[in-house]
């Protein structure tokens, strides 16, 4: 039987359009799949890091935490909630963005200096107080345990009261005295609580470091 070989110039055209389609593969899966992480993070999990420490020792500088963008979906905000929100109108005055860093902040390829951590202490129609006769903040009238609280920090040192309106939350840091937060920002604009529709998500888990990874627990109902 006579044996057919194949021009050297033509198998080398083989196999450049092998290696090409290779990289081509190799290319849209990559596109895909970050086309696809873009999609999660902007509808269902977000990932952010901590950078201060405002919530010590719950959260720690440089944690990575997950984010349920679809926790409040069917059910509404818990008092004791750590939620993500964006800050603009209450710890931030409204301001317009450049089209670009929007765009940017919405594909995640840009971080955003107005998304902030916190703990939902009281949520709308709530009463807010401090402190009680054994120093303890209230909501409606019933004095809370905080078993989170930053070692040595008091509930709050500076007193306060506050109803909540329909609508909105009453935020604190874990670690009081480090915090700035709802407290802060009673007589500005927004009176320091946040509008739910400025709630991203719930933070349900430190991801980063491995030795931290952990479910949070629930806080005070």
């Amino acid at each position: 039987m006579q044996k057919h070989s194949v021009p050297d110039d033509e198998s080398g055209r083989v196999k450049r359009q092998h290696r090409h389609r290779g990289w081509r593969f190799v290319v849209g899966a990559l596109v895909t799949a970050a086309l696809l992480t873009v999609v999660l993070r902007a509808t269902v999990i977000d990932f952010h890091y901590i950078g201060s420490g405002s919530m010590e020792n719950t959260l720690l500088p440089g944690d990575g935490i997950a984010v349920n963008r679809l926790a409040y979906a069917n059910s509404g905000i818990q008092r004791g909630d750590v939620v993500i929100f964006d800050g603009r109108g209450s710890f931030l005055p409204y301001e317009r963005s450049d089209a670009l860093d929007g765009l940017l902040w919405a594909l995640r390829l840009r971080g955003n200096d107005s998304v902030y951590v916190k703990r939902v202490i009281a949520v709308g129609g709530d009463t807010v107080d401090c402190c009680s006769a054994d120093g303890k903040v209230r909501v409606n009238g019933k004095p809370i345990d905080e078993p989170y609280l930053y070692p040595g920090n008091a509930p709050s040192e500076t007193p306060f009261a506050a109803v909540v309106p329909q609508g909105r939350i009453w935020v604190m840091g874990d670690h009081r005295a480090e915090s700035a937060d709802s407290r802060s920002l009673l007589g500005a604009p927004g009176g320091g609580m946040i509008n739910t529709e400025r709630v991203i998500g719930k933070v349900e888990r430190i991801i980063w470091p491995l030795d931290r990874a952990a479910s949070l627990e629930p806080g005070v109902r």
